[in-house]
């Protein structure tokens, strides 16, 4: 059958010209038991790639279509080549990057996710598009604004989560901050979301950043606010609720949203998603505990200077070896120095805005017992804070049944209207 089906493939590709490989083509990706979309235009003039569950879109590409009917796609800025042949309306091949291939066919068309809450047009507020700048970052966002937005407006500068994200924060065809920038704009209150520096249309070094450097972002876009509006504040998901709880410690906020938000230090939130991954991976408790506990050593070693530990005398799998050599790797980067050392415990006592911090109780990557658990021992009393456990939603925000990261995509719902509804009264409230 094999041969037959080759045979049958160069008969079609010779009869088949190259310029039919043209138009929008899509496929998915086999990367870790998860799917990754991937979208390719392949125009005549400026072909370009996206990938959709990132938020990347618009990659520029090189594409070189052979008379045979196969085709080759360069992703330079990825180091990334898809090498295809035109099979029975379809083209199927091999993407490689950094040395790992993945098979991947194409077909011909666009990769669509149901997504009812993503606005939709016309909008019964108004939009700018505004540039600001940090150091040498370049920052480039949307200014929401309600139809009868005065000084006394509120108004939140977003701030998104870990990973180059865009303005709306894009994973899975969500666009949260979208939806929830409509939402409160509905209700009579100002956001301003950019995409993140180095991502989308801003520009910025990104090797060197750590969270701090975010922080000062979100500064620079709270200082364009405060030219506008009297009361500015901060919303902020994941390391960006983290990064709204600095900015309120530094007293630099009128009032705070953290959804999600790590209070606990990085090295802690990491050993607590590895311990949930690994045992959710089915491994016996013993392997789970040595590779958290080689991970400890490491994270302690990075604290204080030293040396690496090593794996090669632990009773791990090879698997979970590699693993160990890929975070070494991680951490040698500025960011993950910074972010296993960041822990928001210290500074809560300085906060003296309200706060407004909350968690998914199914939430998989922020854990929200520990989280929520230091906000309420370490912040000061205040009437308007409010620090709340969400029952049944995950690190999205989303209602889910686990929680975990594989369900994201899967669920149409974007963000919990009960949350956005909670996030409006209280931000009216103040």
């Amino acid at each position: 059958m094999k041969k037959i089906l080759t045979i049958a493939a160069i008969l079609l590709a010779a009869a088949v010209s190259a310029s039919a490989q043209s138009g929008t083509w899509s496929g998915k990706l086999e990367v870790q038991g998860m799917e990754l979309p991937i979208v390719f235009h392949l125009e005549d003039e400026n072909p370009t790639a996206d990938s959709p569950d990132q938020g990347a879109r618009g990659i520029p590409i090189e594409v070189d279509r052979k008379a045979t009917g196969a085709i080759v796609i360069r992703i330079p800025s990825l180091g990334a080549v898809f090498e295809g042949q035109w099979v029975l309306r379809q083209i199927v091949g091999t993407f490689t990057q950094m040395g790992m291939s993945f098979p991947l066919t194409l077909v011909p068309g666009d990769l669509k996710r149901n997504r009812p809450q993503t606005p939709q047009g016309p909008f019964p507020y108004g939009q700018e598009e505004v540039t600001f700048k940090n150091g040498g970052a370049t920052l480039k966002g949307t200014l929401t604004l309600p139809s009868d937005f005065t000084r006394e407006t509120p108004a939140l500068v977003m701030v998104t989560g870990s990973g180059q994200q865009n303005r709306d924060e894009e994973i899975f065809g969500h666009k949260p901050f979208a939806v929830i920038a409509d939402a409160l704009a509905r209700a009579g209150i100002a956001t301003l979301r950019y995409d993140d520096r180095g991502f989308g249309e801003s520009t910025g070094d990104l090797a060197s950043a750590t969270t701090e450097d975010l922080k000062d972002d979100a500064l620079a876009g709270l200082d364009l606010l405060r030219g506008r509006f009297d009361r500015v504040g901060v919303i902020g998901h994941s390391e960006g609720g983290t990064i709204a709880l600095m900015i309120a410690a530094e007293g630099k906020a009128d009032f705070v949203v953290s959804l999600a938000g790590a209070v606990v230090s990085g090295a802690e939130t990491l050993l607590w998603q590895n311990r949930l991954a690994l045992s959710a991976a089915g491994l016996p408790d013993e392997t789970v505990e040595t590779y958290c506990s080689l991970l400890s050593e490491a994270f302690d070693a990075v604290r204080s200077g030293l040396p690496m530990p090593s794996a090669a005398n632990k009773d791990l799998p090879d698997g979970l070896k590699q693993n160990y050599q890929q975070v070494v790797q991680q951490l040698r980067i500025p960011y993950m120095q910074y972010f296993i050392s960041l822990d928001m415990r210290p500074l809560l006592g300085g906060i003296k805005c309200p706060v407004l911090a909350l968690n998914g109780s199914k939430d998989h990557q922020v854990e929200p017992v520990s989280n929520l658990g230091a906000l309420k021992d370490g912040l000061p009393s205040n009437p308007a804070t409010l620090v709340e456990e969400i029952e049944g939603l995950n690190h999205l925000f989303q209602h889910c049944k686990s929680g975990e990261v594989v369900e994201y995509k899967e669920i149409e719902e974007t963000f919990s209207p009960e949350v956005l509804d909670l996030m409006a009264r209280w931000i009216g409230g103040l």
